[in-house]
């Protein structure tokens, strides 16, 4: 038998599979110690041991099977698989909104490589029609593959060429923008959109999928429907992440892009609006707005761009016992502004103070954000916050850290000069800071506690 046809076996699996004549791709019966399965052999990561073959069973799941316990196999039949979906030139309907969608790669455009054995971008957006033909119900679709990254990769040379795209879209009439991108690093992206593309006329929604589209409970496909509609019909004309609301599949919520964040690291319920409500609930068929006031949809095709980023900002994550030397590191590389994660109500060692004098006295704009992620800082409380004031670090109020940082290097994307970043900084654009912490904007929840589980089980499905 070709060698080909063992796609990455080798070892005592490889002399499994060429002992009972099976091929990769083909389906069979595994009769193991352990009982019996089918399913279709797939190829193994290259990078992977000899012990296990790999089958596809017929729920979608991938299960490995120890070769030392198989006791006979048998071939029932052979269909080499192609997970290369076709493109397909989308229908158009004249009463239906134009959208675009502009793919940066993620998880809601991936599939799984089996070389490897993990997920990589793989589907062109245009692939995406094929692949959720429900799309043609919800909008004319044109689509853009801007880059082929996973989020990790997304940086401020991306932000800057989405904003710059997006303004041309808006410019040419479009009634609403979707962008494809992995949930990682989505909460940096949704922030660094909201201040370079201000004063939008149209919904731009951020999408993605915290599980591949080759996975049965992928919802790849219907956060994508919900992107859609919303970027069609929706009248809330603000940056905003469209992902699952509970775990289940009854609804999406649209987070604003200045208060999500990822909070989870495999549920598909992991984007939590902090520190407030979410926007809405979307539906395939229907958007309720949860927040009074927002941003609304207009006609007009008017939109103000701010494309800087200054790449030289950072984070300093506050942990006990953290050395000044750290900091001065920091410093000696050039970095001209930092954010620090304190403690408690925004609070680090006093180890660190002639470090931070240090930072301040080169100009290095500083500010503090927490480690609670709920919750204001406040400096005047104790007499560390008014030291740290005084060497210079700046209170961010109830910015998320991530949103701080991401807000610092397009304020001296602008401009060094300390009060003009400051007021920058300190001036919201899109609720990054807000008057007050609404009383539903904190929801925690303890499990194992009665009056949490009886909870529970009214709403659990």
């Amino acid at each position: 038998m070709s060698k080909d046809i063992f796609q990455g076996y080798k070892g005592e699996a490889l002399e499994v599979l060429k002992k009972y004549n099976i091929r990769v791709w083909s389906s069979a019966i595994v009769r193991t110690t352990r009982g019996n399965f089918e399913g279709t052999i797939l190829p193994r990561s290259e990078n992977d041991d000899d012990k296990h073959l790999v089958m596809k069973i017929p729920t979608g799941y991938n299960v490995g099977i120890e070769v030392n316990t198989i006791r006979d196999m048998e071939e029932t039949g052979y269909k080499e698989a192609n997970y290369k979906i076709p493109e397909k030139e989308f229908p158009y309907s004249e009463n239906l909104p134009s959208v675009k969608l502009f793919g940066t790669g993620g998880t809601i455009a991936s599939r799984l490589d089996y070389r490897t054995g993990a997920v990589i971008p793989a589907f062109a957006p245009g692939e995406l029609y094929g692949a959720v033909p429900e799309l043609a119900d919800i909008c004319n679709l044109e689509t853009e593959k801007l880059f082929s990254v996973f989020s990790e990769n997304m940086g401020p040379k991306q932000y800057i060429a989405l904003a710059k795209a997006i303004k041309k879209e808006i410019q040419k009439g479009v009634d609403g923008i979707v962008i494809g991108h992995g949930t990682d690093t989505m909460h940096h992206t949704g922030a660094a959109l909201t201040f370079m593309v201000q004063n939008s006329p149209v919904p731009i929604v951020l999408v993605g999928s915290q599980r591949s589209s080759d996975r049965p409970s992928s919802d790849a496909a219907l956060n994508l429907m919900h992107a859609t509609y919303t970027a069609g019909n929706a009248d809330i004309a603000e940056v905003m992440v469209c992902m699952f609301g509970p775990t289940s599949d009854e609804y999406g919520l649209l987070h604003k892009g200045t208060r999500v964040r990822k909070m989870h690291s495999s549920y598909r319920s992991t984007f939590r609006t902090i520190g407030d409500i979410p926007l809405g609930m979307v539906t395939r068929e229907k958007i309720t707005p949860l927040k009074e006031t927002y941003a609304p949809r207009r006609k007009d095709q008017e939109v103000n761009i701010y494309p800087y980023f200054d790449d030289r900002v950072t984070m300093l994550y506050y942990y006990p016992g953290m050395k000044p030397d750290i900091l001065d590191a920091m410093v000696e590389k050039g970095y001209k502004g930092i954010v620090f994660v304190g403690t408690g109500l925004g609070h680090v060692n006093k180890e660190l103070y002639p470090a931070i004098k240090r930072a301040n006295e080169k100009g290095v704009h500083m500010y503090m954000t927490l480690q609670t992620l709920w919750g204001y800082v406040q400096m005047f409380v104790y007499d560390t916050g008014r030291d740290m004031m005084a060497l210079g670090i700046i209170p961010a109020a109830n910015m998320l850290p991530e949103v701080a940082y991401i807000k610092l290097g397009w304020a001296l994307g602008q401009t060094d000069d300390p009060e003009e970043v400051k007021k920058i900084m300190l001036t919201p654009v899109n609720d990054e800071i807000t008057k007050r912490e609404p009383y539903n904007g904190y929801l925690i929840y303890q499990g194992g506690v009665p009056e949490v589980e009886e909870f529970i089980k009214k709403v659990r499905k």
